[in-house]
């Protein structure tokens, strides 16, 4: 990326920006090294790196937060700097002092809570995890030195076995050598300055009057500045002090050899140390990444798929003047563009200060924020991967001659030609500018269609003529203006696409006060054409804004009436709920009171027994009774939907193991294959049958086990165990005329529940059985026939009964 770019668009402000929210010095130093990057897929993972640190900020903000493998805040403010360590461990035979293995000990403990914590939420933020897996372990050995260096940078007693003797012994030193020098003040009180104990050249002394000098036997250590005070060091001290120094030395020497020691067990993971600060150092400006993105309302941009290139900003705003604006608690004006297939060109025009080299600005440091994996300041943001921005923007010598500000100008246009790519993004701003507008014009055409040429994204302002001209009759170039209130004469700042905006320089001299008749003789001066030129493209910019208006309202009722539209169907659906649920119940009611009265009729039928086969026949009239009744509610409820949505139903979703409602069967039925042709393989209880889905009423939810049946209904009789289920009876060991009432009963329930065909299970034995069973069925009025049921159903040993309808 040229520098000259990054300094036009202030990436360095940029940095400066994003560095508020970096805590650490590892941070600082991993932020110094931000820069877009060459590499589509690094910057697109640095991204994805920034999108999770965002959600994981987002976890960490709820309630929940504090519950165990919930997202825990990470903190790097408190970090100590130990570049100087790292740089001294590297070092065979350095030492680091007592203070730099102090930080660097309370650094790693640091890190593995940080890896600790990051390992724990694995499952939902992987990108992060996976740096903290990557980060060393360093328990056993933070452990094994922990204490061993003091807060304040000096080694604990207990750092060794010897040194702590040797400051025990240095302490009675002490001792010995203040009780000497207190019995020495007690004796010379005449002689003394003053009566305390004081140090010089590190060893204990006391002062004296200068003038007693030769009273007092010792050795003198220094003057004071006056030269009234002389502090000498007593005869009988001269030896302890000695001693005293000597046991230093060997405390210094001993403190030495555990510095050296505990350096070389740091030393041992310098590898791992330093892998894990620079993971540090990634971590603290990923979060301060996310942070930013929280504070800015920041997206996390895409880049076009290959093959592809799109360039689009929804609801962009430029960081550093957000920044700016927020202290003085003004709101951005935020710029949406599309630039897209064969448009590539944009071409801005429109008042002065209006914002155009904001929205140039603002595209330009988004694709630079884009590839250099930064969330970007906008609703949703997507660029085609740039290999470089390529900018000419403000006036390179303002303050020399016109010619010299155009000769910058040129010189820079000419640069970026000579680089420009298909892949590039260009960025002109005032295209044409300082010098004649015809001359400018023509110019400022052709560098234009150059750059369009190129293939690569172009987005430009200007003034002139010319160029508004261009931008409306050449193919690939789309115009855009700045709004402007014509009422106010102050510039919008909002960016319309689609058509040129006008200059309005003496409607902008007039707001900022210049004299009116100097304004009245400006626009006297204007040609007919400049005019009517400049009348048009008001007028053009006046009927955009209505248009635009007119839109917003529209969007506005259109989202009105979808509102209305949910609203509506919501309330239609619980309306026919609660209708179907009140048919529902009067079905049950008729229902219940049809099977009442039939059993009563039924009963007294029955209690006559020369009228059982009259009593039989009742009960299949009751069971085609209850079916035709279910048909015709069924009917008038399917009814009811189709008039309530139109004659339009809704297909349902039915898969193999659903529930379903079919018509004419009370039971619900269980779907066990879909079919083609719209046909459904269904069994309700021990019916088995093929329907089409037109026969379907509904597709019902799931039984709780609680409220499931069991399949098999058993009862305990006088002699073998006999047991009924939905399919078949099993009379295995009973008496022939036992059996034979159970059979009947069977062949009753079975009528009731419309089977069409049971099984009867009587064994082998004997026969005796088997044939009384069979003349009974011989005779039986709801039998249609009967057989010995296939070999896999139990052959001989059992009967096969269809029943009639």
């Amino acid at each position: 990326m040229p520098s000259s770019t990054l300094q036009l668009l202030e990436y360095s402000a940029l940095k400066q920006l994003i560095g508020r929210y970096v805590a650490s010095p590892l941070g600082k130093s991993e932020l110094e090294r931000l820069q877009p990057l060459e590499d589509r897929s690094a910057a697109e993972a640095r991204l994805a790196d920034a999108a999770e640190a965002r959600a994981y900020l987002d976890s960490a903000a709820k309630p929940q937060a504090a519950a165990r493998g919930a997202a825990v805040r990470l903190r790097f403010g408190d970090l100590p700097d130990v570049a100087e360590s790292i740089r001294r461990l590297h070092i065979q035979g350095a030492p680091l002092e007592a203070k730099q293995i102090f930080d660097l000990f309370g650094l790693l403990d640091r890190a593995g809570d940080i890896r600790s914590i990051l390992l724990a939420v694995g499952d939902r933020f992987p990108k992060l995890s996976a740096r903290g897996a990557a980060m060393g372990e360093f328990r056993s050995v933070v452990k094994d030195l922990a204490g061993k260096i003091l807060p304040d940078g000096t080694v604990a007693d207990h750092a060794s076995v010897l040194l702590g003797r040797l400051r025990r012994d240095m302490e009675r030193q002490r001792n010995a050598i203040h009780d000497s020098l207190e019995r020495f003040l007690k004796h010379h009180k005449e002689e003394l300055q003053e009566e305390f104990i004081t140090i010089r050249n590190e060893r204990f002394v006391v002062p004296i009057v200068a003038g007693q000098r030769r009273k007092v036997d010792g050795v003198i250590h220094g003057a004071s500045g006056t030269g009234h005070t002389l502090f000498v060091e007593p005869l009988e001290t001269i030896e302890l002090n000695n001693e005293l120094v000597r046991l230093t030395e060997e405390e210094l020497q001993e403190v030495h050899r555990i510095l050296l020691e505990l350096t070389d067990r740091l030393r041992d993971y310098a590898g791992a140390i330093d892998r894990t600060l620079g993971i540090l150092g990634e971590l603290d400006v990923i979060f301060a990444k996310a942070q930013f993105a929280v504070d800015f309302g920041c997206t996390v941009p895409r880049f076009s798929p290959e093959g592809t290139r799109r360039l689009s900003l929804v609801n962009a705003r430029h960081p550093l003047l957000e920044d700016v604006l927020r202290r003085k608690r003004i709101p951005v004006v935020p710029v949406s563009l599309t630039l897209e297939g064969d448009t590539r060109t944009l071409l801005i025009s429109g008042p002065n200060s209006g914002g155009k080299t904001v929205t140039l600005k603002t595209a330009g440091i988004l694709t630079l924020m884009a590839k250099s994996g930064l969330p970007v300041p906008a609703e949703a943001a997507e660029f085609p991967w740039f290999d470089q921005v390529l900018a000419d923007i403000g006036d390179q010598q303002s303050i020399e001659a016109s010619l010299s500000t155009f000769s910058a100008h040129m010189s820079r246009v000419r640069e970026m030609l000579s680089h420009v790519t298909r892949d590039s993004l260009v960025l002109l701003d005032e295209l044409g500018r300082a010098t004649d507008p015809e001359e400018g014009g023509a110019l400022g055409l052709a560098v234009l269609d150059d750059f369009r040429a190129s293939g690569g994204f172009t987005l430009a302002s200007t003034h002139l003529l010319a160029l508004k001209i261009y931008g409306g009759t050449t193919p690939g170039v789309l115009n855009a203006s700045m709004g402007f209130d014509e009422e106010t004469l102050e510039p919008t700042y909002v960016l319309r696409l689609g058509a040129p905006g006008k200059s309005a320089g003496i409607d902008i001299a007039q707001r900022i006060g210049m004299p009116r008749p100097l304004l009245e003789k400006a626009r006297a001066s204007l040609s007919s054409r400049e005019r009517d030129i400049a009348r048009f493209l008001g007028e053009l910019d006046r009927r955009l804004r209505e248009v635009s208006e007119q839109q917003a309202a529209i969007e506005e009722e259109r989202a009105h009436l979808a509102l209305r539209e949910k609203q509506v169907a919501e309330e239609w659906a619980k309306r026919e709920s609660a209708k179907l649920k009140e048919l529902e119940r009067q079905y049950q009611l008729a229902v219940e009171k049809f099977e009442e009265r039939a059993g009563e009729t039924i009963d007294r039928i029955i209690s006559g027994s020369d009228q059982k086969k009259a009593a039989q026949q009742a009960l299949r009239h009751v069971a085609k009774a209850k079916r035709e009744f279910r048909e015709e509610l069924d009917t008038t409820v399917l009814a009811t939907r189709a008039d309530a949505h139109e004659g339009v139903i809704q297909p349902l979703k039915i898969e193999e193991g659903s529930r379903v409602k079919l018509k004419g069967v009370r039971e619900a039925a269980r779907v066990r294959r879909v079919l083609s042709g719209g046909k459904l393989e269904v069994e309700a209880g021990f019916l088995k049958m093929q329907v089409s889905r037109d026969e379907v009423l509904e597709v019902l939810p799931e039984k709780t086990d609680a409220a499931k049946l069991p399949k098999n209904v058993s009862f305990r009789q006088s002699g073998p165990e006999f047991y009924i289920t939905l399919q078949e009876v099993n009379v295995i060991g009973q008496r022939a005329d036992e059996a034979l009432s159970n059979v009947d009963k069977f062949l009753d329930s079975a009528m009731l529940a419309s089977a069409d065909r049971v099984r009867i299970v009587h064994g082998h034995g004997m026969g005796v059985l088997k044939r009384a069973i069979a003349e009974m069925l011989a005779k039986h009025p709801s039998v249609q026939k009967f057989y010995q049921a296939p070999q896999n159903e139990g052959g001989a040993g059992a009967t096969i009964v269809e029943l009639k309808e």
